[in-house]
């Protein structure tokens, strides 16, 4: 295991980290398996033509026992062993399914992606890859973190840093997850601690994700990057498939959540998004303090996250905002933060009862 950030070293015995990661922590010292493989180990009995409302009936139920599997797995320490038709193997069927009337997002669009044909996020069949890499720049608890950054998103932040991968404004490689797979594994060769799906977002590309640790058997962290703004079903999906939950809590209210990322419903699907990943996995949450947006969104998001998830909660306040794409439309979002703006947020977090957040 290589590391070139002196914060990311001894991280992972942060009582901070430990407190809120303990299960990932394990994963990456191998001393638990990843969640990918303890859902391979599961027996599902169900038919690949029956309805879907019977498909989701048998995962559900398999997903109430899961953590009894899980719990099993970890006490033995020992490799599972995959089975024939499994827990997993349903997931990735529900995800086919989904792609044929797309419901990955709250947007719901319904177009046939398996016939070519594209809704808001503008993904297709194949995921279209622009990246893979260590990353030294995540949180240092994921440091090296294997990147993957794929195209398209659900969202049209118009102050989106990595614009032109959501947006389509370049042109990425497109890549099956039989390929995909191959990328996971190199990532995993050289040392990272986790596998990170990010973009753009990976909401659209959930089935594509599904399939490709399929053909996956490293007990590799999985790391699930995303703008929270996603559906029930892939929230139902995601669970007993994602180790961390690296989620955005973007704006404290629907009026901001629609006026600068067209993302109507924002504040539901979020909250509900964030209570299903602290239910079946673990997680972070970035908030992005956005200038003139303390009151009406850091606020509301950091009282949530005490009163909801609780005051242990690891937190990412994050100040490094700067006007990109299209910022400069809204006057507030066309400079910098300011100091004062700076420290009321972390006054903000201080007031509400915040205890873990990430130092730097």
């Amino acid at each position: 295991m290589w590391v070139t950030r002196p914060d990311a070293r001894g991280i992972l015995d942060d009582p901070g980290v430990q407190r809120a990661l303990p299960r990932y922590i394990d994963v990456v010292r191998a001393k638990r398996q990843a969640k990918h493989l303890v859902a391979k180990s599961i027996e599902a009995e169900y038919g690949r033509r029956d309805p879907v409302e019977e498909l989701w009936e048998t995962h559900d139920g398999l997903l109430a026992g899961y953590r009894l599997v899980q719990e099993s797995v970890d006490a033995s320490r020992r490799k599972p062993k995959p089975v024939d038709r499994s827990w997993y193997d349903l997931k990735v069927l529900l995800g086919h399914r989904l792609m044929r009337e797309c419901r990955f997002c709250e947007r719901s669009c319904g177009v046939n992606r398996l016939r070519g044909d594209k809704g808001y996020c503008g993904a297709g069949r194949n995921f279209s890859l622009y990246s893979a890499f260590p990353h030294m720049g995540e949180e240092p608890e994921l440091v090296p973190s294997g990147t993957v950054f794929t195209g398209g998103c659900s969202m049209r932040c118009i102050h989106c840093q990595n614009w032109d991968i959501s947006q389509w404004m370049s042109s990425g490689a497109s890549v099956t997850p039989e390929l995909m797979a191959v990328q996971v594994k190199d990532l995993a060769d050289k040392g990272c601690r986790n596998l990170n799906m990010v973009g753009g977002d990976p909401t659209p590309v959930t089935w594509q994700w599904l399939e490709t640790f399929r053909h996956v058997d490293n007990s590799i962290a999985t790391v699930w990057n995303s703008n929270s703004y996603y559906s029930e079903e892939v929230s139902r999906l995601l669970a007993g498939f994602i180790d961390v939950y690296l989620l955005d809590f973007k704006y404290g209210n629907d009026d901001c959540a629609v006026a600068i990322s067209d993302a109507p419903g924002y504040w539901e699907a979020c909250t509900r998004n964030h209570m299903m990943a602290h239910e079946h996995g673990e997680l972070i949450i970035r908030v992005l303090v956005l200038p003139g947006h303390n009151e009406c969104c850091t606020r509301p998001i950091l009282q949530w996250i005490h009163d909801n998830l609780g005051p242990w909660t690891r937190v990412n306040l994050m100040f490094q905002y700067r006007p990109e794409w299209r910022a400069r439309e809204r006057p507030e979002l066309s400079r910098r933060l300011t100091s004062e703006e700076i420290e009321e947020a972390r006054e903000i977090a201080a007031e509400v009862g915040l205890k873990n957040l990430v130092r730097g």
